[in-house]
């Protein structure tokens, strides 16, 4: 893989694989578990997905929910391009406006438990806008964030509720999360820059 960098192509190489579909899979039911016990059950809960991949997660964990308490739990899709602060019309100025896109949350969410959902925790930009697309939709009673991988390296005061696993990395890695519902392929990959 090399996409291009400043001027001269960056090659990208895998380092390892962190988790499997089945190490997905079990992380999944153990964050579910994680949510039911902080939010007393499922009475008022909802889940809400952050385009792309933690839409399929939110889903996932809502099925893996609806097992455990024989309720279905509403989610709902959140694309935040309109709220992002680092994307711009052209997708190279930080300060232009971001392309405008529809949103879909699909559900209320003023008054409830929501859990917001997304594949990867890194710098925190992307759970700020979120959090701000949210609030325009309605206040919630309390809100959460679970993601499948922290990398760390925060920019913004921002930390989960729920953490699948915490993967150490350097600002020259890339966690790549792989979900069969947008991939065809179910694994998390840790890729390195060279």
């Amino acid at each position: 893989m090399t996409p291009r960098g400043e001027g001269r192509p960056v090659e990208i190489h895998q380092k390892a694989q962190l988790m499997s579909a089945s190490e997905v899979e079990r992380t999944l039911i153990r964050l579910a578990h994680e949510i039911l016990e902080k939010n007393n059950g499922g009475a008022d809960l909802a889940l809400v997905g952050i385009r792309r991949r933690g839409v399929p997660l939110a889903e996932r964990l809502a099925r893996i929910i609806h097992r455990i308490e024989k309720k279905p739990v509403p989610v709902g899709t959140l694309d935040i391009t309109l709220y992002r602060d680092d994307l711009s019309l052209d997708g190279r100025a930080l300060d232009s406006k971001p392309v405008v896109q529809k949103r879909e949350l699909e559900i209320a969410v003023a008054g409830k438990s929501v859990v917001l959902v997304d594949d990867v925790l890194y710098t925190g930009r992307t759970t700020r806008a979120a959090m701000d697309a949210l609030f325009h939709e309605g206040r919630p009673k309390r809100l959460q964030l679970c993601v499948l991988i922290d990398r760390g390296h925060r920019e913004l005061p921002i930390e989960a509720s729920f953490v699948g696993r915490v993967v150490q990395t350097t600002e020259n890695q890339i966690i790549e999360v792989k979900l069969r519902e947008v991939d065809d392929a179910e694994k998390v990959l840790l890729m390195e820059k060279v």
